[in-house]
């Protein structure tokens, strides 16, 4: 950052440049954009609760590189104690097929980088009892817990987000595949009868219908389907309760208020800084998950997230990773926006290191109270 904004962050006695050190991470050559006027961001109120810290596998990494060519995804499994696995996985479909182009966005100054679990949201350590352990909790509960809001992400992604035909074709981003649409006319189609099979095992004349895997016509139909699931996620983000049956909705209604609950309000401190950035009218709240695309966009409907990540910012590194998700990014936006990377893992931090963006750690809830504080004093 610039010299004079360092300085003039530093005239602030109680919350220092100093205090926001230990989260903070600037490379050494980095040089950041000229920071938008106190005039043009919002403000927000501040928040004050008990800390603690959330722990994903990935930490559990040395400060290099994660290992593997592939991130981990989400999958499923039927046993509690391996209730929320992670695997290597490859896509099928070909490489770099159908990237769509995408105007470099000028008019921001900045992009925050965002991590989804451990950060954003408390759901992986619900799972693999890293929370109950670590903080005092109660195994059964916390991990009881995890795994309803799992089962609703799976049934929420199978049964209205084209899971079960596109798990074995996930895409880093929504638009990936759109070149393949012809701009069919959709209201009629029936996606349960074109023959379609996202693992591209189908044989005889149903396998002849839709086409060899990676074909024209298998790729129309696979266009057809992100098309689809971005209409979806773009007419109910703000109402994903309009996507389940009653009782669904008033078990998610129920989990959320459990989650936040056991959690210290983790969820509800993270939107300040979400909605405080959001209210800037030059800057851009981006998703980078390690989960698959299509689970991923349940999680942030169901989180309630729909609202500040717009579907075209969301992104998976599942197939490619996070340092290749962030060059997309810098891609798009360009090389004149400043970047901040906000995450609580090995490798989002070392894709911040390798591209020379700063990184600010979620490790506490404190983290995330520090987040806000430095964003209401436009240190961030």
């Amino acid at each position: 950052l610039p010299p004079s904004f360092l300085q003039e962050f530093s005239s602030y006695g109680s919350l220092g440049q100093n205090q926001f050190s230990q989260y903070y991470h600037l490379p050494p050559n980095y040089t950041s954009s000229t920071p938008p006027s106190a005039d043009e961001h919002g403000s927000g109120t501040g928040a004050g609760a008990v800390g603690y810290s959330a722990v994903k596998s990935e930490e559990a990494a040395s400060a290099g590189p994660p290992t593997g060519a592939h991130p981990l995804r989400l999958t499923r499994c039927g046993s509690p104690a391996a209730a929320h696995p992670l695997r290597l996985t490859r896509c099928g479909s070909p490489a770099g097929r159908g990237r769509s182009l995408i105007v470099h966005l000028c008019c921001f100054q900045r992009v925050f980088l965002w991590d989804l679990d451990e950060t954003i949201i408390i759901f992986h350590s619900l799972l693999t009892g890293t929370y109950a352990q670590k903080f005092g909790k109660d195994p059964a509960t916390m991990l009881n817990l995890g795994l309803q809001m799992e089962e609703l992400i799976f049934e929420l992604a199978d049964t209205h987000l084209f899971f079960n035909d596109l798990e074995e074709c996930d895409q880093v981003h929504i638009e990936d595949v759109a070149s393949d649409d012809n701009g069919q006319d959709l209201s009629n189609y029936n996606f349960m009868a074109d023959g379609f099979n996202g693992s591209g095992g189908a044989g005889g004349a149903a396998g002849a219908a839709a086409g060899v895997q990676g074909g024209v016509e298998w790729m129309r139909k696979l266009a057809f389907r992100y098309r689809r699931l971005k209409e979806i996620y773009s007419s109910y983000k703000g109402n994903v309760g309009g996507l389940l049956n009653p009782i669904k909705r008033e078990l998610l209604l129920r989990l959320q208020s459990e989650i936040e609950n056991v959690t210290d309000s983790w969820l509800t401190t993270a939107l300040k800084s979400l909605l405080l950035i959001q209210s800037r009218g030059k800057c851009m709240n981006v998703l980078v998950t390690t989960t698959q695309l299509v689970p991923a966009l349940a999680k942030v409907l169901l989180y309630g997230l729909g609202d500040v990540f717009p579907i075209e910012n969301i992104y998976s590194a599942t197939k490619i990773g996070k340092e290749s998700c962030f060059e997309r990014i810098v891609s798009r936006f360009g090389k004149k926006v400043t970047y901040v990377v906000i995450g609580d893992g090995r490798d989002e931090e070392f894709a911040a290191k390798q591209h020379n963006m700063p990184f600010w750690r979620i490790s506490t809830h404190g983290d995330l109270v520090s987040l806000h504080q430095a964003l209401e004093l436009d240190f961030l």
